[in-house]
């Protein structure tokens, strides 16, 4: 993301100007738009025109409209951001008050008003223009017969493609059969692998199974890089990192950002960060319960006594179409902060912020046992909180 412009008064009202260049920053753009701002961009109007003779036509134009933001449909898999809303300022083709809709474009600028930047938007606009964000991870994730390829950037997990093939099982006697379609599931994945996995931007790609899939697949694998001489894979061999995920699925990522030899190499991503914080979070509820927290009452009285160390919290909490709602969430984080804790803000899209989601999407870990709130008062708020 490219910050144009930046202007934002004391009251901190005011106007941004962007220019997504990836298609992660759409996810960022998606996660700064909300209901009631202003938007500025290019789009394409389709105009009836009516010549001297009286014949009706249309024709597309490229103008730029200002609209006020009423609905934000957001495609994760092909990270494309559409936004309707009434045109606000004088145009020649469009009407005011007339809805429209924005899809925005990577590499296409808009700017962006608000009545109001609290410092979660902001901190989001710091982190999408700042390049050492960006992380370079792939995965596969993957079974007899089922794999995942992903990429794990900052902001979000992709499924970039899923392989299915059925295996037989072996027969006494006779492997031929699960041999062939063992073989022809390797093929699939190594064409996933070749087709989605761009190795001048990944730094690691993490290979996870159960057993002895990975092994048996990553040997497959380079056997065939030899035998057909493939250098984009022979030469990014190092790349590939083997770990263990007890299954196929995509919710086994977590557990394959959780090894510790993973965590090591990755160490500089936020999203290992993300998975090692909730790591931590269910390991303290195991163990200590009174400094694992979660439910936003139950959170907020923790912070009043001044004990979070660590504030988890999931970034569509910020989407709230309750302005007043989304105001609390941004007091909790600021204060969290200025009491020296740690915030983490997950992303909805990563495995981790999955989980996170189904423990209301707000958890904290404490400094101190906090026991004044009990089991029973937990239980009872982060049902209210849902």
């Amino acid at each position: 993301m490219k910050l144009v412009r930046k202007d934002i008064e004391k009251d901190n009202a005011g106007q941004v100007t962007l220019v997504p260049e990836e298609p992660e920053d759409m996810w960022h753009t998606y996660n700064l738009v909300q209901v009631g701002d202003s938007l500025r961009a290019s789009t394409i109007r389709k105009v009836q025109t009516e010549s001297s003779t009286g014949s009706v036509g249309s024709n597309r134009v490229r103008t730029t409209l200002t609209l006020c933001v009423e609905a934000i449909d957001f495609d994760s898999q092909a990270c494309q951001l559409r936004v309707k809303g009434t045109n606000i300022q004088e145009n020649e083709y469009v009407k005011m008050g007339a809805y429209h809709t924005i899809e925005l474009e990577p590499n296409r600028q808009f700017t962006l008003a608000k009545k109001q930047w609290d410092s979660v938007v902001l901190e989001r606009i710091e982190q999408a223009c700042d390049p050492a964000w960006s992380a370079d991870v792939a995965a596969v994730v993957m079974q007899e017969g089922l794999a995942h390829i992903c990429l794990v950037t900052p902001s979000m997990t992709l499924t970039r493609a899923k392989v299915e093939v059925n295996i037989p099982r072996k027969r006494k006697g006779n492997c031929s059969q699960h041999d062939r379609a063992l073989e022809r599931f390797y093929d699939q994945v190594v064409q996933a692998i070749q087709r989605h996995i761009h190795f001048d931007v990944v730094k690691c790609v993490l290979v996870a199974s159960p057993g002895f899939v990975r092994e048996q697949f990553c040997d497959y694998m380079f056997q065939q890089a030899v035998k057909t001489d493939n250098k984009v894979l022979l030469e990014n061999r190092s790349k590939f990192l083997q770990v263990h995920a007890s299954s196929g699925h995509k919710y086994s990522l977590k557990e394959a950002l959780c090894d510790p030899t993973v965590a090591s190499r990755l160490s500089d991503t936020k999203a290992a960060g993300e998975v090692k914080a909730l790591d931590d979070f269910y390991k303290m509820l195991q163990h200590e319960p009174d400094r694992a927290f979660y439910g936003l009452k139950q959170v907020e009285k923790a912070n009043e006594a001044m004990a979070i160390d660590t504030l988890l919290i999931s970034d569509e909490l910020f989407r709230h179409q309750d302005v007043a709602t989304r105001s609390r969430y941004v007091r909790l984080v600021d204060s969290v902060k200025e009491n020296a804790g740690t915030v983490r803000i997950f992303s909805s899209l990563h495995v981790s912020g999955e989980q996170l989601s189904q423990l209301t999407g707000i958890a904290a870990i404490l400094r101190f046992p906090v026991p004044e709130l009990s089991d029973q008062e937990n239980d009872s708020s982060s049902e209210e909180d849902e």
